[in-house]
């Protein structure tokens, strides 16, 4: 492991930004006093902001940075899991993946983490006086040391820096510090612009900046959106080196992805929204009742809802970012029906409650630009062979109902994350507009053929990259929506105007 430093801005900024944060005494990073854990190796993490709240999630680490000279796992295949299922013991899901005598805490990538206390000061960047502190809140083993702050009482709009400490359980003096920062979201009568990303379908295993992390995070950096959203397949768990058949292993494999410091510097500096998919609730095309190796899906569900990621319940939500812009994020797993299911009105992916708030929340909203997320597609087009999501035929029944929902309020756009390509399509029955964001490495695009252009499609590009969009008012005071897919690097590749 590396040795920890003493007052260091994390190396993962750009040198520019470097410098300017520390002439400005703003550290947003890794700040470290004492060379003792616990420390902040996964930084911080936010969810849910809206004009006067937030939820702050951090976990305390054994070390500083991820163990980047540790073993490589073994390269099994997946039916192994089904040899164990049937032969046992348990202990094999993990064991039989590591090189002999190894330790999960040895292998490359480990972010283990360690007790600790943790409190957090928040404070408007511009009025660093006006600073509110909770009180030290213990982390423990049964949590993965993960713990959420709630912070209430917040003022729209604004820029807030984030002061996390953390000292080991029943010390009196702090022996490491992180540093970052989030945006609540703009008041409904805010008029001004606003810049928002999407992204989806991260892995470590297919990543394209070495251990940085993903390259993505530069160029977004750069741009300085108000808001993120991160559609879903977060991370992979039915991936291999590991395949995460443990809850062992998949909190193993969310500390390795967020350790990263690319990764990490980014989810700890700006407001993100994530939302979740099939591989990082527990398994490809997964439902209630499923299970994989020895995790069931309500296990995978809890993990991801109440502690890995900030939590809410429900865990669909909608926002209002100023007074052009609202966004809904929709929950695709907790109550979806079986794929097996015979479809027609009882079959669903939202689940009658959340279709109902949707239903109403779009007819009641006046914004002008009605942003949906979802994880998976609605209009499409996808592959034959998928059977998971609204524009596949074994959902059919509720992706109409769907489509005709979206198409009648007038300004709803979708977003989708899942698909491994970049996509523009509206829907040629009624005139629905939705947006794939695509891979988020450049290792990760796959499934669709380059040139294989639908009907739907009106951009069509099999790569990785992100989506941004930038919102305003015109001179004329007009409200405006441009939305551009981008490569890796940050370079746009299409570009589409709002109104049409």
């Amino acid at each position: 492991m590396k040795s920890p430093r003493r007052w260091r801005i994390h190396s993962s900024f750009p040198g520019v930004v470097r410098s300017l944060l520390l002439g400005l005494l703003i550290p947003f990073g890794a700040l470290l006093i004492h060379a003792k854990p616990p420390y902040f190796g996964n930084g911080m993490r936010n969810g849910w902001a809206d004009q006067d709240s937030v939820v702050i999630w951090t976990r305390t680490t054994r070390f500083e940075e991820m163990n980047q000279g540790g073993h490589a796992f073994l390269n099994v295949p997946a039916s192994l899991e089904g040899v164990i299922r049937k032969e046992g013991p348990a202990s094999r899901y993990v064991a039989d993946q590591l090189p002999q005598g190894a330790m999960l805490d040895e292998m490359l990538g480990a972010c283990p983490g360690f007790p600790g206390e943790v409190r957090l000061r928040c404070y408007p960047i511009d009025k660093p006086e006006e600073k509110i502190e909770t009180p030290w809140r213990e982390t423990h083993a049964d949590t993965d040391y993960a713990v959420q702050f709630k912070l209430d009482g917040l003022k729209a709009g604004i820029s807030y820096g984030v002061e996390l400490e953390a000292r080991p359980i029943g010390e009196q003096s702090h022996t490491s510090a992180f540093k970052g920062a989030f945006k609540t979201a703009h008041a409904p009568e805010h008029g001004g612009p606003l810049r928002f990303c999407v992204t989806t379908c991260h892995d470590f295993l297919r990543r394209d900046d070495g251990l940085e992390g993903h390259l993505i995070y530069q160029p977004m950096q750069l741009m300085h959106p108000d808001f993120v959203v991160h559609a879903g397949d977060i991370e992979y768990y039915d991936k291999p080196k590991p395949w995460a058949w443990t809850v062992e292993l998949m909190r193993f494999k969310w500390a390795r992805l967020f350790s990263m410091p690319r990764n990490r510097t980014f989810y700890s500096q700006h407001t993100t929204y994530f939302i979740k998919d099939d591989h990082d609730t527990l398994k490809n095309d997964c439902w209630p009742g499923q299970e994989y190796g020895a995790v069931t899906f309500e296990e995978g569900v809890h993990l991801f809802n109440q502690e890995q990621f900030p939590a809410r319940d429900p865990r669909y939500h909608s926002i209002r970012w100023g007074q052009d812009v609202e966004i809904w994020l929709l929950e695709g797993r907790d109550y979806r029906s079986s794929n097996r299911m015979e479809d027609g009105p009882e079959k669903s992916i939202l689940g009658s409650t959340q279709k109902a708030w949707l239903q109403s929340s779009l007819r009641a909203s006046s914004a002008t630009f009605k942003l949906v997320f979802t994880p998976t597609p609605v209009v499409g087009p996808d592959r034959p062979n998928k059977k998971d999501n609204h524009a596949n035929e074994v959902f059919s029944h509720e992706g109409k109902e769907l489509r005709t929902l979206f198409s009648s309020v007038d300004g709803t756009i979708l977003f989708c994350g899942d698909r491994h390509w970049q996509y523009a399509s509206e829907d040629p029955t009624t005139g629905l507009w939705e947006f794939g964001c695509g891979p988020g490495s450049a290792r990760h695009q796959l499934g669709w053929k380059e040139g294989d252009q639908r009907p739907q499609h009106r951009f069509l590009r099999v790569a990785g990259g992100y989506l941004s969009g930038d919102a305003w008012r015109d001179e004329l005071g007009q409200p405006r929506l441009v939305l551009r897919h981008r490569d890796v690097y940050g370079e746009p590749v299409s570009e589409f105007a709002f109104p049409r």
